[in-house]
């Protein structure tokens, strides 16, 4: 039965002619349980739970003038009294959106394999753009002269297509969910420009995390765009200022003592993390780690974080994105999220609330990412390929081999074990036919070899993106010599007298002759989208393609973002692999693998470059030498790996029993409380899956999963765990028979 609880709007802030009216709360779908209740009382709908380390928390909601208010939040130690952290707090919310464009660079590869390009094909493949920059308006070409070359499709942009709009709001009642061990309330009545929506609140019981969500639609096509969130409200009687780190490392503070802000203040905080702190506590906000970026070609930050004095005592902060790359470069490269018309955007923004001073608040939110780094793991090392760094240039600059470069640091920083770079991507003598490209990769390789360390192998590897279609990484096991390039009458092979065996490729035969003859591995970077749009459909049927060298392609999400989606990169990562194993199947090939994939450029300590890092845990004992790097491309090869954005973690896994009856044995580990794990499997012919909710297991949990599975007329089968910040891990696919 429906229960409608009614309860008067409290007068926050407002004047005194201003009437309360009656709030419809809908508490149908609300289940009380122990550490994780609502109710009314005085007026308020009452939100408490169980906290991290024996801490309680409230928050009591109200409305005010038809917008949702935090009447106030507090928290409180076992046995001891309230402690407010604020009061009277409004959520704001901004948008700015412009219009999706499919590029040239996703245009070129089709057009190249005779694809026409149709307003079919263009709609097919403009919500996957990468060099696309929605928000940027090209300048008017010059007097007499002509426009400069477009990297879009269409016309050019034009200053009313860019729309930005302020959440309001016009609430008159709301609704209460339990899920698990979470609850969510939510206020329909948000309007932010072209969307729509509700407002929500949400808060897991075992953890001291408040997540704030627009949640909204627009029917409007082909929109592309960012979004800030925060709070306003806040007092410096309470919480009198706001600590962070910088890129350095260093701890700031503002004390609110400048003067009002017209807008609000950015600030480049490392871990994306800002801090309101007082006597009685601390109110942290930060960003979801990996859903609230998208690709860029560099890591760079860009500020993701804010403030805003807006008198003397009172103040807002909250996440933000900027509006435009800031290395001139890349300004063209500036995606956003995608809004496809009729889903529901998730505009995350979270809070952790605490009564601990502002450092000890900022470790314990950085605990969710284990401090932005990925968490050591018996019997596996962690690692990722594909960075673009002018490597072997720049130390060859320096005249000493041994040189160190900061982007090395950067990633050895971050926990990783194997990073395998790409030179020869625009640098270096990619497409000479002989002895000035061996000489390269001769100091390619000795540049990496130095840049190892015990634990830590830089590996010489490369993108050369040819013959095959698509662009590709292709991995060897030790420094191999060879050319793009065969000039009539060279060999394919022959002994040089400096170099030792070298190869000359000038065909898709040839590369594949190479591969077998070194064991040799590749993949396809970025699949479906840039230089590969299109594949690697468009080779199913090809040799090379149907064969055990070919692993699969790049976990590289963040091209196509769109926060209506469960999964992270659904279509282009996971339906192309399903695909593939179900064309595959029965064929004696190997299964093809989701590689967890960075492709970026220049960076450094400064930079910001955990959120868009997913890296692979191979099951290896040790790091391999340098000079025989073949353990980590058979891990790759034997799918004895798991990919993960760094949250979740999966130790253990396991295909159980025989016949049948299996068993998906998976041990497990995560920080974000889980949302859902899934099971899914091809019969050869379809895709189709089993989701297990998780919703009842809190943060910063373990457990082994052991799911039963028909394997009758199953083909292969796949495991995955997904978290409520969107966050995921998953193991590569396994033939059932």
């Amino acid at each position: 039965m429906t229960r409608w609880l009614f309860m008067a709007v409290l007068a926050l802030a407002l004047p005194s002619s201003a009437r309360a009216e009656p709030l419809r709360c809908d508490l149908t779908l609300y289940k009380p349980s122990k550490g994780l209740t609502a109710a009314i009382a005085e007026g308020l709908l009452v939100v408490s739970w169980q906290g991290d380390r024996g801490r309680e928390l409230r928050m009591r909601l109200t409305v005010s003038e038809g917008r949702p208010v935090i009447r106030d939040l507090a928290i409180r130690s076992a046995g001891t009294t309230w402690t407010l952290l604020g009061e009277n707090l409004a959520p704001e919310y901004h948008v700015v959106t412009g219009v999706r464009r499919m590029t040239t660079q996703q245009a070129d590869p089709l057009r190249a394999a005779g694809v026409e390009i149709t307003q079919e094909v263009i709609d097919k493949n403009r919500w996957y753009a990468f060099w696309d920059a929605p928000l940027e308006i090209p300048p008017p070409p010059a007097p007499g002269g002509r426009g400069g070359s477009s990297r879009v499709l269409g016309g050019p942009r034009t200053a009313s297509e860019i729309r930005r709009a302020d959440a309001t709001f016009s609430v008159s009642s709301c609704r209460v969910k339990t899920d698990g061990a979470s609850l969510e309330v939510s206020y329909p009545g948000l309007t932010m420009g072209i969307f729509a929506g509700d407002l929500r609140f949400t808060v897991y019981r075992g953890t001291n995390l408040i997540r704030m969500d627009a949640a909204a639609k627009t029917s409007e096509n082909w929109v592309a765009y960012k979004y800030d969130g925060g709070l306003g409200g806040l007092t410096t009687a309470l919480t009198p200022r706001v600590t962070w780190h910088d890129t350095g490392g260093h701890p700031q503070q503002y004390a609110f003592g400048g003067v009002r802000n017209e807008s609000m203040v950015p600030l480049k905080a490392a871990n994306r993390v800002l801090v309101a702190e007082g006597k009685n506590g601390s109110l942290a906000v930060f960003t979801p780690p990996h859903t609230y970026f998208f690709t860029r070609e560099v890591d760079t930050n860009l500020g993701y974080v804010w403030y805003r004095k807006d008198d003397a005592g009172r103040y807002a902060f909250g996440i933000r994105q900027a509006e435009r790359e800031e290395v001139q470069q890349y300004v063209d490269n500036f995606a956003l999220f995608n809004a496809p018309p009729g889903t529901e955007q998730r505009m995350g923004v979270y809070f952790y609330a605490s009564p601990e001073g502002a450092e000890a608040t900022r470790q314990s939110v950085l605990g969710f990412t284990h401090g932005d780094t990925f968490k050591p793991v018996a019997g596996y090392k962690t690692m990722v390929n594909h960075f673009h760094l002018r490597f072997t240039e720049r130390v060859r600059a320096t005249k000493s081999f041994d040189t160190p470069v900061q982007d090395i640091a950067a990633m050895k920083g971050l926990g990783l074990n194997i990073v395998g770079l790409s030179d020869f991507h625009g640098d270096l003598h990619a497409n000479d036919a002989g002895q000035v490209r061996f000489q390269d990769q001769r100091d390619y390789g000795e540049a990496t070899r130095r840049a190892s360390d015990a634990d830590f192998l830089v590996t010489p590897w490369e993108e050369p993106s040819a013959y095959f279609g698509g662009h590709y990484n292709i991995l060897f096991p030790k420094n191999v010599y060879w050319t793009k390039v065969r000039k009539e009458g060279q060999p394919f092979s022959e002994q040089d007298p400096a170099f030792g065996r070298v190869y000359h490729t000038g065909s898709a035969d040839d590369v594949q002759k190479m591969m077998d003859a070194e064991g040799a591995y590749w993949y396809h970077a970025h699949p479906r989208t840039k230089g590969t749009t299109g594949y690697p459909d468009l080779i199913f049927d090809k040799a090379w393609t149907k064969n055990d060298r070919y692993l699969g392609v790049a976990f590289k999400p963040g091209m196509g973002m769109d926060l209506s989606e469960a999964r992270m990169c659904e279509w282009r990562c996971f339906d192309v692999t399903d695909t593939m194993n179900n064309l595959y199947a029965g064929s004696g090939l190997r299964p093809k693998y989701i590689i967890a994939d960075i492709d970026t450029y220049q960076k450094g300590p400064e930079d910001d470059l955990y959120p868009n890092f997913p890296v692979n845990y191979l099951r290896l004992d040790k790091v391999p030498g340098l000079d025989d790097w073949t353990p980590v491309l058979t891990a790759l090869r034997n799918g004895d790996f798991f990919v993960t954005t760094g949250e979740i973690l999966i130790p253990a896994y396991r295909l159980e029993g025989t016949g049948d009856k299996r068993t998906i044995v998976a041990d497990v580990e995560w920080t974000f409380p889980l949302s859902f794990v899934e099971v899914v499997w091809g019969d050869g012919k379809k895709i189709d899956r089993q989701i297990v909710s998780a919703t009842d297991l809190g943060a910063f949990g373990t457990k082994q999963f052991r799911i039963p599975l028909e394997a009758a007329g199953k083909a292969w089968v796949r495991f995955a765990v997904w978290d409520s910040a969107g966050n995921g891990a998953f193991v590569q696919p396994v033939w059932v028979r």
